[in-house]
């Protein structure tokens, strides 16, 4: 009843509501709920969170996967940072989890030939860094769910999706919004497909998880909004107030972090 009521006014159907909300707690409960709860934080397009300056686009990579990896609590997993030339994925080894998966404590291995996993990225996006951060989550996040062998709410035709809300509660919802649309242009000769990540989560919905991710961390609006393109800044601020509304009213909608 109160999930109907709230989708006669919402940004995104009732459907798609309940699955975000369902795919939220997957992927709390699935990858380290206590580094979620104590340690995750809102990851945010800035200098504070991507500070210094770079003389190449090998330099600049290496600061912003640096970065991302410790802001993901991962730096324990065998990751080896690669270019991408002429393709857009990599094979992964078989790796084994013992233990936590993030944080300090995490104790993890690759348990095959091949000695680590290596995480790409396009020369492209140099002048997309929000692109290359998000193309670096998005492989994270995609180690993770292969190597916990867990699926989703929707089974297996909706791991892509559910990777994308993964990639959200690591933090990094507001630059997941950001970069889920790219503008081509009228003729869209400066849109080159290379320097954008490969979005399946669509941007409403992805504003929508990054709702549900900043109502249950306390994180408020006032911290996201001003971070979000313009044109986000107020469907989020419609989507973080019913999901708000629907946390008072009926928690066992929400995820929890107890």
């Amino acid at each position: 009843m109160l999930l109907r009521l709230f989708a006669r006014n919402s940004l995104i159907d009732v459907e798609t509501q309940q699955w975000l909300f369902a795919c939220a707690d997957w992927a709390i409960k699935h990858f380290d709920q206590d580094y979620f709860t104590h340690q995750s934080r809102l990851i945010l397009p800035t200098n504070t969170f991507y500070p210094g300056r770079v003389a190449s686009v090998e330099e600049m990579a290496t600061a912003i996967y640096d970065n991302t990896l410790n802001y993901c609590g991962l730096t324990q997993w065998p990751f080896t940072l690669k270019a991408f030339h002429h393709k857009s994925q990599v094979e992964l080894p078989k790796v084994r989890v013992e233990g936590k998966y993030r944080g300090i404590r995490a104790k993890v291995s690759v348990v095959d030939a091949m000695p680590s996993v290596e995480i790409g990225y396009a020369y492209a996006q140099i002048n997309q860094p929000q692109d290359m951060i998000a193309t670096f989550v998005q492989q994270f996040a995609s180690v993770l769910v292969m190597s916990a062998n867990v699926l989703p709410p929707g089974g297996k035709a909706m791991l892509p999706q559910a990777i994308d809300v993964l990639s959200c509660f690591m933090g990094f919802g507001v630059i997941f919004a950001n970069t889920a649309y790219q503008f081509k242009g009228g003729c869209g000769s400066c849109f080159n497909p290379r320097a954008n990540r490969q979005v399946a989560l669509p941007e409403n919905d992805m504003l929508y998880a990054l709702a549900i991710y900043c109502v249950v961390k306390n994180d408020p609006k006032s911290d996201v909004i001003s971070h979000l393109k313009k044109h986000l800044r107020s469907p989020f601020k419609k989507m973080y107030n019913e999901v708000q509304a629907l946390q008072k009213e009926q928690k066992k909608f929400l995820p929890t972090i107890a």
